[in-house]
């Protein structure tokens, strides 16, 4: 990895539409005077928070004063209602996929780790939604944590994992996610390969493609049409899509069209859970003003430096001494070093390169 000055830095987003979201509904408020009207409201209402604060109180890592933020994106994959046509599961949601959005000093640049959902890891105690408290628990997947506990429990166990305050927490749901992408009118994307699989219903030709909601939601679930059919090949088709997403909304031009852009606005907010900070149009206002300078070509995206777990071969562990060169780097507020991602099972598979941004 190059070595980046401190108006450069490479970072990295996370695989949902954290910028989009927070910068169309800006956008809105401030087109045509509308924060004490109708559709401030009707907005305002569209999205759900979480307090996250009160749910873990103060047992958690030190909050950072160097002007970075930390937020943790997680997509639900619930599989009630309309998302169960994409697989049958025990239990009534898991967190499909997970990132850790670091916003560097000045928002201009960020990084973004992704952290593969079979990850065993060991989880913190935690309060359950359906009540009581479950213990500590040692090798278990990362994406039961969600399942267990939700919200509160995702993000405990990723500054349990990480020794980070996550800031702020956005979750996007895989019904939202779709409605989103065909309120922006579908996303170019270019494929190097052709890509099938029937799990995810998803089958494209090699070429330039703009896909729906439904098209784009099955390739960024798809796991075996691609690569070597791990979760870490997927992973890398979510980072590609969304930078190719990010481009999308920056080139609609969508500040300048009030309709398309309340159209994009009201299917963002109800696509959303957010941490009770966020969770109105001033705060969602807020953290769209700070990034209004990022750009897809400023972000960083890995992966949590993992290798094939011994005691199963379709699970991954981190890799503990990478790992911690990963974390230190975002709690300095400095670029990921190259040798935090030296020797990860993350950087074997072939799915890189697969997608693009279309012309």
């Amino acid at each position: 990895m190059a070595d980046h000055t401190s108006d450069a830095r490479r970072t990295a987003p996370g695989r949902r539409p954290l910028r989009i979201t927070a910068w169309t509904v800006a956008g809105l408020v401030v087109l045509g005077g509308v924060g004490s009207g109708y559709l401030y409201f009707k907005l305002n209402g569209n999205i759900t928070g979480v307090d996250i604060n009160r749910a873990l109180g103060d047992n958690r890592p030190a909050q950072v004063d160097n002007g970075s933020e930390d937020i943790l994106v997680l997509g639900s994959d619930s599989r009630a209602g309309a998302n169960d046509k994409y697989g049958a599961d025990e239990g009534s949601a898991r967190s499909d996929t997970a990132m850790i959005v670091h916003l560097y000093e000045g928002h201009r640049t960020a990084s973004v780790v992704s952290i593969p959902r079979d990850t065993l890891i060991t989880r913190p105690e935690c309060t359950k939604t359906a009540g009581g408290t479950s213990p500590e628990a040692r090798k278990v997947m990362f994406n039961e944590s969600y399942e267990l506990g939700g919200p509160a429990c995702a993000v405990k166990t990723v500054e349990s994992l990480t020794g980070i305050r996550m800031d702020h927490y956005i979750e996007v749901d895989f019904t939202g996610f779709k409605g989103l992408i065909d309120a922006l009118g579908g996303v170019p994307i270019t494929t190097t390969k052709a890509i099938h699989d029937k799990s995810s219903h998803l089958d494209l030709a090699a070429g330039t493609h703009t896909l729906n909601g439904e098209q784009s939601l099955g390739l960024v679930r798809t796991r075996h049409g691609v690569a070597d059919g791990s979760d870490l090949g997927r992973i890398q088709l979510q980072q590609a899509f969304m930078k190719a997403l990010m481009d999308r909304a920056n080139g609609l031009g969508v500040l300048s069209n009030p309709a398309k852009l309340y159209k994009v606005a009201d299917k963002a907010t109800t696509a959303i859970t957010t941490d009770s900070e966020l969770a109105s149009i001033s705060g969602l206002q807020g953290l769209a003003g700070s990034l209004s300078s990022l750009k897809s070509e400023n972000i960083d995206m890995v992966t949590l430096p993992v290798q094939y777990a011994k005691s199963d071969e379709n699970r991954v562990e981190p890799l503990d001494a990478q790992a911690a060169l990963v974390w230190q780097a975002l709690t300095s507020d400095l670029p990921i070093p190259a040798a935090a991602l030296k020797g990860s099972a993350a950087a074997e598979t072939d799915a890189k390169g697969v997608v693009g941004s279309g012309s």
